[in-house]
């Protein structure tokens, strides 16, 4: 079937894509200034061969020791690459292939990376982005906020996180003041980031009912879906289902947090990122492909970007080239949140080491083609987008919340 808000590109090997538009727009980037939550730690060792043996009895020594279970609730990880590597590569891949390039960089509910980034590049070029945590209910969505005006950014990003981390401001009528306080800015693109991705650890059921009421109350202030490059394609050709049955666009979002540029990017002929905007908000439109590297098994691409996570740098700045260096933790000993680094010398206990090793190496190329034949059918990226046949999921009680109060384009 032929889409109607969302023009689609799935790219074999690389190609010229100036003969398509002039312009390629990379978006959901991450930095070393992005903060990532640990709190999924316990949910996943407890469930990964053999690491599940030592995890538990890591557990039961620290429970005896401290009289409490670990608390990874406030734990986080960060990037290895600064804000001007991750422009230079996704500027780097977009002219490659024959576009002009805009960057957006979108780190975990913070804008210090694009403003140093703007010290030096134009903001039409590099636009004022983060990816706002929203708390919902019993869980949290992820949405793309780009292009803040620069004169106001610090400003807005300190409304934005006053909402996420300070419980007494939640409510779904502050929520919704945040939204149209956003919309009201036209040159605004706000994107609910990877909408069908349990990411809550709630289960999937749970996870499709806190979407549908998020959609519900608030889907009027949303632009577009994103469908993710670390996702895999079942998850996003449902995501693209449910855009055509709301009437959303998609855009993409790379959502790397390793040294590899995106494998997904945005095509367009604007020249700035406001005309972009408009593009999506107004005239609901857009242009996706996905890049050749998207089809590689996506589990090899995320033990790939793990590896690039967990990797010994030498030549970063002190206190920054190994991985214990950019993992936070608090152990509880009054001093908050420090970085695991100060507690250990060589990466923490044998098993964890060998551990981090095997991830690094299960990561590597030379592996790749042993996962292919893991990559379930519907999970493998089509030859042709035009011969895809995408199925309309009836939303109709969505669509109906969204046609009742739909949000004015600007």
């Amino acid at each position: 079937m032929i889409l109607r808000q969302t023009r689609l590109h799935i790219l074999h090997k690389p190609q010229d894509l100036g003969k398509e538009a002039t312009t390629g727009v990379s978006l959901h980037c991450h930095t070393e200034h992005s903060k990532e939550m640990l709190d999924f730690v316990p949910h996943y060792a407890a469930k990964l061969p053999i690491i599940a043996y030592f995890w538990k009895k890591e557990r039961e020594r620290y429970l005896q020791r401290e009289g409490k279970a670990p608390d990874f609730s406030t734990a986080y990880w960060s990037p290895p690459m600064t804000a001007q590597e991750v422009y230079n590569i996704e500027k780097r891949q977009i002219n490659e292939a024959g576009l002009e390039a805009i960057t957006s960089i979108s780190d975990h509910d913070s804008i210090d990376a694009n403003l140093l980034i703007n010290e030096h590049t134009a903001n039409e070029q590099a636009p004022i982005s983060l990816e706002w945590t929203v708390p919902f209910s019993y869980g949290f969505f992820h949405v793309g906020v780009h292009n803040l005006p620069k004169d106001r950014a610090v400003e807005l990003t300190k409304t934005l996180l006053d909402y996420t981390f300070n419980e007494e401001n939640q409510s779904a009528e502050k929520l919704n003041e945040l939204f149209l306080m956003l919309n009201a800015l036209p040159e605004v693109l706000i994107v609910l980031n990877h909408p069908l991705w349990d990411i809550e650890i709630v289960g999937k059921e749970k996870h499709a009912h806190l979407l549908k009421n998020f959609l519900k109350e608030h889907g009027r202030w949303i632009h577009a879906l994103e469908i993710n490059g670390f996702r895999k394609w079942s998850e996003n050709k449902a995501v693209i289902e449910m855009a055509e049955a709301l009437g959303y666009p998609i855009v993409t979002g790379g959502d790397r947090h390793g040294c590899k540029p995106n494998t997904v990017l945005n095509l367009t002929n604007a020249k700035t990122f406001s005309e972009f905007t408009e593009e999506i908000r107004v005239d609901k439109r857009s242009e996706v492909v996905l890049m050749p590297e998207y089809k590689q098994p996506l589990h090899s691409r995320q033990l790939q970007s793990f590896g690039e996570i967990l990797k010994h740098y030498p030549e970063f700045s002190e206190g920054r080239q190994k991985w214990f260096d950019r993992v936070h933790y608090d152990i509880g000993d009054g001093h908050g949140l420090r970085k695991l680094s100060v507690h250990w010398t060589y990466g923490g206990p044998t098993w964890l080491r060998w551990a981090v090793w095997t991830l690094g190496v299960s990561g590597s190329s030379r592996l790749r083609p042993l996962f292919r034949y893991a990559v379930k059918r519907e999970d493998r990226v089509p030859q042709d987008a035009s011969q895809t046949k995408f199925e309309i999921p009836d939303l109709q009680e969505i669509a109906r919340c969204l046609a009742a109060e739909q949000a004015p384009a600007s």
